[in-house]
């Protein structure tokens, strides 16, 4: 229950809400107050109870499956728009803005020979109005577009003068090419200042987590088909079932042994491949040790996550293809030369009889915990607005998740003791 309206109202008519509550009654604002206030450490409230569920023996880090599910923002697709339309949408404005000027000029002007008063500044016409505040909406997120483009750009020259310069630093470089190459890396090192003059920000908690950024051109300026969503400006628009929708990429990691969330993290950036190692990392400082096997879907595939993974010491088994009914990788569609080496040797281990046991334990391990989360909580989209919200409130929702395993656990440890006598 996600509701603070229906919080309330369970303090009313639900035994156990009555009893959480003391007797008590508070207001579905207080309830929506002290949720917003608390965030961080309702947040937090993840590690602490998969403590808990690590000291009930719950998790046994034998096998953990990592997937990803599109997560609906609290914003409509349609609020979205491209820097090209951007740019369409203020001409339009301006110049029905400058003709509806014109006629008020004009009309000033009779009346005021029939009257001799000249018009308010409140009583422009509403039509004036709403296309002057459309026009500043718009003109606001172009420019926040605009900038997060540059600053996008300007890490990526940033990267490439520090290339630069580890090139000229080599003992193997000519002498004629080292000055070249400092040379290169000052000026991409003028050009990062010139368009992002701003002191870089703090690492924050999730900064290892991939972050998707408007596509920029070299000079920084948006891609015509950047978009920014009007009213969540940090999600975006991701595919989910064949459909185009306004969302996050929420990630989570689960122990096979109870179906235990061993670690969470959301973001926006839609594609998988980039979390695997950032959450296979996150397993490991939750748990304090390493999984003997991971296994994952193609979509986390990639010759550096295989070795990240061998390099932590576990043992990955990732799909290089598509998936069978069954739930085994099916890479028949494979063409001869997307059969890199990496990807070779990973079909052959999926080939083998140990490879095929591991991998088909995957759909049974992550699938379900979507399945209970989204299906039989009727958690399927996101309640804030915000990068950071929405990783506070995922959190929480995995935190519940691990609490309603580990009560049904300790629960029926209680009651087959009292069956059997």
């Amino acid at each position: 229950m996600t509701s603070s309206r229906k919080i309330e109202k369970a303090t009313y008519e639900d035994v156990g809400f009555r009893v959480l509550a003391a007797g008590e009654h508070p207001h579905f604002t207080s309830v929506n107050e002290f949720r917003a206030t608390h965030r961080q450490a309702l947040g937090n409230l993840f590690h602490q109870i998969l403590q808990e569920c690590m000291s009930a023996g719950l998790v046994k880090l034998g096998h953990v499956a990592i997937d990803g599910t599109k997560m609906k923002a609290n914003a409509s697709k349609h609020k979205a728009m491209s820097y090209e339309r951007m740019e369409k949408e203020d001409a339009r404005l301006t110049q029905e803005i400058e003709a509806f000027l014109t006629q008020a000029e004009a009309t000033d002007a009779e009346e005021d020979k029939l009257y001799g008063v000249g018009q308010q500044q409140h009583d422009l016409p509403a039509e004036l109005r709403r296309r002057e505040d459309r026009r500043a909406k718009i003109r606001e997120v172009r420019d926040a577009l605009k900038k997060e483009t540059a600053k996008r750009r300007a890490a990526e020259l940033q990267a490439m003068a520090d290339e630069l310069r580890a090139k000229a630093q080599e003992p193997t470089t000519p002498p004629a090419q080292q000055a070249g190459f400092a040379t290169m890396a000052a000026q991409h090192d003028q050009q990062a200042a010139e368009l992002d003059d701003d002191d870089p920000p703090p690492p924050g908690v999730d900064s290892d987590l991939p972050r998707n950024t408007p596509p920029a051109a070299p000079d920084g300026t948006p891609q015509p088909k950047a978009q920014r969503n009007f009213t969540d400006p940090e999600s975006r628009i991701m595919v989910r079932d064949g459909g185009f929708l306004q969302a996050y990429n929420a990630q989570i990691a689960v122990d096979e042994g109870a179906q235990i969330i061993v670690a969470a993290a959301l973001s926006n950036q839609a594609p998988d491949v980039e979390y695997f190692e950032p959450m296979l990392r996150r397993v490991v400082d939750n748990c304090g040790a390493v999984p003997t096997c991971t296994t994952g879907d193609s979509g986390y595939f990639s010759a550096d996550n295989v070795a990240a993974a061998e390099n932590m010491g576990t043992e990955p088994f990732i799909a290089v293809g598509g998936h069978q009914r069954n739930g085994l990788p099916d890479d028949g569609a494979l063409r001869p030369h997307d059969l890199t080496a990496p990807r070779r040797a990973m079909r052959e281990l999926l080939g083998t009889p140990r490879g095929r046991a591991a991998y088909a334990r995957r759909k049974a391990t992550v699938e379900p915990v979507f399945g209970q989360i989204k299906a039989c909580r009727g958690i399927r989209q996101m309640s804030f607005r915000g990068l950071f919200k929405n990783r506070c409130e995922w959190l929480l929702i995995c935190a519940t998740h691990n609490l309603l395993k580990l009560w049904r656990a300790v629960r029926s440890s209680h009651v087959a003791p009292a069956l059997a006598a």
